[in-house]
């Protein structure tokens, strides 16, 4: 605990439930009480201390409200974010390759890269902004600008335009991802987020998945209002973010200490569960300090290179499926139908593990297993024959690949405490994310066509590091909970009772 400034702002009224756990007491015997419920608390066992001070059924109303509140919504956002920057891939096989003549030299992959330089440096700064002005106005800030610039690509008349609007799309996407996912996590306890994690990134995956289908139907629009098919994808679907940038004016949540649609009692048992998960129900303030120190931690930077390592073959397949099938002699209806299905089974494995990841609480072993799938299906890409059996690793790589994105979060969420570490740990993660896109749109180039085996070494690259990165976190995290255990060092993350995640 610190002091009454903390206690007042968490203490927001009493539970209406006769055995309430309140933590507006300043008194010492509850400190030290609470600091028993807490360090009962381990990687290995979860704690129900605190909600056993609650009505279940008050408990399990209350976060489904929460669930039902944020996810569907936020999802349904992430969905169209990634929509709208992999959607390129999608519009060059519909006519806008011969259009902008993009595919002289690495027109194509220049294009489909820009985006990322300002969607990795400003996502620091874009979490700073988020705690200023809250969540609501920043993610509606984030998507309407984002919705402009895609509409603006449906009207470019060159290439060098469409490199313009693609760096405005990295610009307002960069505050979102990152803002997503500090929002979600400051919601819930540590073995309950992958899961939520999970179901926005599904909802993503399967909008991602037959966006394609969209697209061919949009496409079919080529010559109304005297515009070629790949222009109505883009005007379309920025008119449509635009819009769902109006409903999250609406009805986005914020922080859980500033949300409205809860009550009291409701407000102060969703911050109660997550102080006595991890002690961070109320924010820190944010200096310049903290983040410079947040920075120093070699873990944080560790977490990034595994989230590189997973967005990237997730990058790689969202802008090259449709042509690497294209590869394969399918004509373009079928390449843009055949691209929906592998994204089906990306979200039902998502899920799976997300599932059995949260239930036995363990991370680093079951995002090495997502790695395993992708790796075999990377090698069956690259090296089979058979063009049914190439479309199967298709399969194998957007399983493995997507439930390792929400899974590598979740493990970076676990193992961090305080409202500025997170803020910054999720923006430098996400960030990695960027870069791990950067890396897919520049080494699957057009002078390996149709192959693209230089492109595929490099993504099998990216698993086998993130496999020693697994090991390696692993063996810190239990290296140090050992030594907590026994006495030999102080409270981890600086918190009593917390343990790290494995």
């Amino acid at each position: 605990m610190k002091g009454k400034k903390r206690d007042a702002q968490v203490a927001f009224g009493r539970s209406p439930f006769p055995n309430d756990f309140t933590m507006a007491s300043t008194d010492s015997k509850h400190d030290s009480d609470l600091k028993v419920d807490i360090e009962k608390t381990s990687s290995d066992s979860p704690a129900p201390a605190l909600d056993a001070h609650y009505d279940p059924g008050f408990v399990k109303k209350t976060l489904l409200m929460v669930d039902l509140r944020m996810l569907p919504l936020l999802g349904l956002l992430y969905a169209v974010a990634l929509i709208d920057r992999t959607n390129l891939g999608i519009a060059r096989t519909a006519g806008m390759d011969i259009e902008l003549k993009l595919d002289i030299g690495e027109r194509y992959s220049i294009a489909s890269m820009i985006y990322f330089i300002p969607y990795i440096l400003l996502q620091i700064p874009g979490n700073i902004v988020l705690r200023w002005i809250g969540a609501r106005s920043w993610l509606t800030i984030c998507v309407v600008g984002w919705g402009i610039a895609q509409l603006g690509m449906g009207f470019v008349p060159t290439w060098g335009w469409l490199v313009f609007c693609r760096i405005w799309l990295g610009v307002f996407e960069a505050g979102f991802f990152p803002a997503l996912v500090f929002i979600i996590t400051t919601w819930y306890k540590r073995h309950e987020v992958q899961k939520r994690l999970a179901l926005f990134y599904l909802i993503s995956i399967l909008f991602g998945g037959f966006s394609s289908l969209l697209a061919y139907g949009l496409a079919q629009l080529s010559g109304r209002g005297g515009l070629l098919g790949w222009s109505w994808i883009f005007i379309i679907e920025g008119i449509l973010t635009i819009v769902l940038g109006l409903l999250t004016w609406l009805f986005v949540p914020d922080f859980p200490d500033k949300s409205r649609f809860l009550t009291d009692a409701q407000r102060k048992m969703i911050l109660d569960r997550v102080e006595a998960d991890r002690g961070d129900s109320v924010p820190d303030k944010m200096t310049g300090a903290k983040i410079i120190r947040h920075l120093g931690d070699p873990i944080l930077w560790i977490m990034a290179l595994m989230f590189m390592c997973s967005t990237m073959p997730a990058y790689a397949i969202g802008f090259f499926i449709t042509i690497i099938l294209r590869t394969m002699n399918y004509s373009v209806t079928m390449s843009l139908i055949l691209t929906a299905p592998p994204y089906v089974l990306a979200a039902i494995s998502c899920f799976f593990f997300a599932w059995i990841s949260d239930k036995t609480q363990k991370r680093a072993l079951w995002l090495a297993v997502q790695n395993l799938i992708c790796i075999v299906g990377l090698f069956i890409v690259a090296y089979a024959d058979k063009n049914g059996v190439r479309y199967f690793g298709l399969f194998l790589v957007n399983a493995g690949a997507s439930g390792c994105i929400p899974g590598v979060l979740a493990y970076n969420a676990n193992n961090i405490t305080s409202h500025t570490k997170r803020s910054v740990s999720s923006a430098v993660v996400v960030a990695a994310g960027g870069i791990g896109g950067i890396f897919a749109t520049t080494v699957y180039r057009q002078r390996d066509f149709p192959k693209y085996l230089p492109g595929l070494w490099a993504t099998l690259a990216c698993q086998f590091s993130m496999l020693l990165c697994l090991a390696f976190t692993t063996w810190v995290f239990k290296r140090r909970n050992q030594a907590y255990r026994e006495g030999k060092s102080g409270p981890l993350e600086n918190t009593p009772g917390f343990y790290y995640t494995t």
